[in-house]
């Protein structure tokens, strides 16, 4: 009777909560607001450092002495009791079991309070997920395999005491035991030995990113940025030639909303110098800069004279070529009199709260969290930091934004019907059975599914992603080191299945 009655309290404080936010209207933090991003770094220390590591001493400074805890499973507790249970429980005993908490990425929304125009305290909402791993007996924990436990929302309401961050209460609540992110339990979810193995394969460090149901599920980065300092989720990458279809969906916005053609001939906004007397220039579209079918080089530095020249007529056949994507973006930037990086901005990184990504370094990027590449035998390479936008190359970004980036793509936000269906649609065969459609490389696979592209290799870094617009699939695997594709074949098959297999069957006949 007693949880009964917890669970009756819990619902009707839930739904008192709900009720407050619509009286007073509350209006959602953005991410790069103060708040949000204080009330994130108290998520992080009490989970990231205090609840995953077992280090009670978090929660003993973070929770309020009137702290409450409401569990849609297991009843009320208040500070004592709660420290108490946590020492007991999910800490369990020493080197015998541990609960480890992820935060679902994009989940988390933060609302202020105020009282009389005073901020006096923030509203948490999210979801997590645990993980749990227990020893057998005479089997240390290190060994012991992870596995999912619960997915569950939760809601914090922060207050400030005495200018201090305090949880005061703490809902957790719809726990559900099957895996909602649907991932699976594997070496991939079990920390020590990913770890081992990104070791034994010489891999320095590695993020990956999962899409389900149109949505960047989950994130996780292993290894370190150097010695001794631990990767965070957050950091940040070169990207390599993942530029390019950055710059492929600028262009095919502005196609969708009628200010660009997708078949104009492009010297009527630019033409380089090194082909001005050449006819063929004439003939550059978007749409074969955007399939690869420019004729040029790849860059015109691997020629002889090193200059700019065609090595076959436009729009004939391929030839995987950065230069037209430069091509491209010194078009659009006469044109709109803006640059590449202004552009993108406006119609991709702010619309989807990319905030740590850039075509180029300058003073907000933060280094400190920056994947130094490395070749494949340990040695760091000197960081170019380009300070002009290359539109093939060099895109700084983190898993989360270009997740969410890829998301927008496979969901065709901002893409007309007709352009979305003329970017997944073969322009021109590749190689193995490939073809390249508009800024994604396509592949046709069984069932009347496709799967949308592209990689990146560059000194020092080795990525690739996969998106399945109609199973609303998808999946990052970012590398930092000159070998790193050599993961690739696993996590493909462990994530993407099937469809995986499929995929390294059509790269490997």
């Amino acid at each position: 009777m007693k949880i009964n009655k917890s669970i009756f309290r819990l619902k009707a404080i839930l739904i008192g909560i709900l009720l407050f936010q619509f009286h007073i209207g509350f209006s959602q933090e953005e991410k790069t607001s103060a708040l949000y991003q204080t009330i994130m770094s108290r998520d992080s220390l009490l989970f990231n450092v205090g609840f995953n590591t077992c280090d009670i001493s978090q929660f003993e400074n973070l929770l309020s002495d009137n702290f409450e805890f409401y569990h849609d499973k297991d009843s009320i507790s208040d500070k004592a009791l709660f420290l108490k249970n946590l020492k007991k429980g999910l800490c369990g005993s020493v080197g015998t079991y541990q609960s480890r908490r992820y935060l679902v990425p994009n989940s988390t929304e933060v609302f202020p309070l105020y009282k009389k125009g005073v901020l006096y305290g923030a509203l948490q909402n999210g979801i997590h997920q645990f993980y749990e791993k227990s020893a057998g007996k005479n089997e240390s924990l290190a060994n012991a395999k992870e596995h999912f436990g619960s997915t569950a929302r939760f809601t914090h309401v922060w207050l400030l005491e005495n200018g201090v961050w305090k949880l005061r209460r703490s809902f957790s609540y719809d726990h559900q035991s099957e895996n909602t992110a649907g991932t699976k339990a594997s070496i991939f979810d079990n920390d020590p030995e990913i770890e081992k193995w990104l070791k034994q394969n010489n891999i320095p460090t590695l993020g990956i990113g999962v899409i389900n149901n149109g949505k960047l599920q989950e994130i996780k980065v292993y290894g370190e940025l150097k010695k001794g300092v631990p990767a965070p989720y957050n950091t940040i990458w070169n990207l390599a030639s993942l530029t390019k279809p950055i710059t492929a969906i600028v262009a095919l916005k502005l196609v969708s909303s009628g200010k660009w053609d997708l078949d104009e001939p492009v010297y009527k906004y630019w033409t380089d110098p090194d082909i001005a007397n050449d006819p063929n220039n004439r003939l550059l579209t978007t749409r074969l800069i955007l399939s690869h079918q420019t004729g040029f080089p790849n860059w015109r530095f691997m020629n002889e004279s090193g200059k700019l020249d065609f090595k076959f007529k436009p729009g004939t056949k391929y030839q995987y070529s950065g230069e037209g994507l430069e091509y491209l973006r010194k078009a659009l930037e006469s044109k709109f009199h803006k640059t590449l990086n202004q552009l993108a901005s406006e119609l991709i990184f702010e619309p989807l709260k990319m905030t740590d990504t850039q075509y180029s370094w300058d003073k907000k990027t933060d280094e400190s969290r920056f994947a130094t590449g490395y070749d494949n035998k340990g040695n760091a390479y000197e960081t170019h930091k380009n300070k002009t936008a290359n539109a093939a190359d060099d895109l700084l970004t983190t898993i989360e934004d270009y997740g969410t980036f890829l998301c927008s793509v496979m969901n065709g936000d901002g893409l007309s019907k007709k352009i979305f269906d003329e970017m997944t649609t073969n322009q021109v065969e590749t190689e193995k059975g490939k073809h390249f459609g508009l800024g994604f490389e396509k592949y046709d696979l069984e069932n009347g599914e496709y799967a949308l592209s592209h990689g990146g290799s560059d000194k020092g870094a080795q990525t690739l992603v996969f998106i399945l617009p109609k199973t609303k699939q998808g999946l990052l695997i970012f590398t930092n080191v000159d070998d790193g594709y050599k993961v690739y074949e696993k996590l493909l098959l462990h994530y993407l299945g099937k469809n995986g297999k499929r995929l390294i069957d059509i790269e490997t006949k």
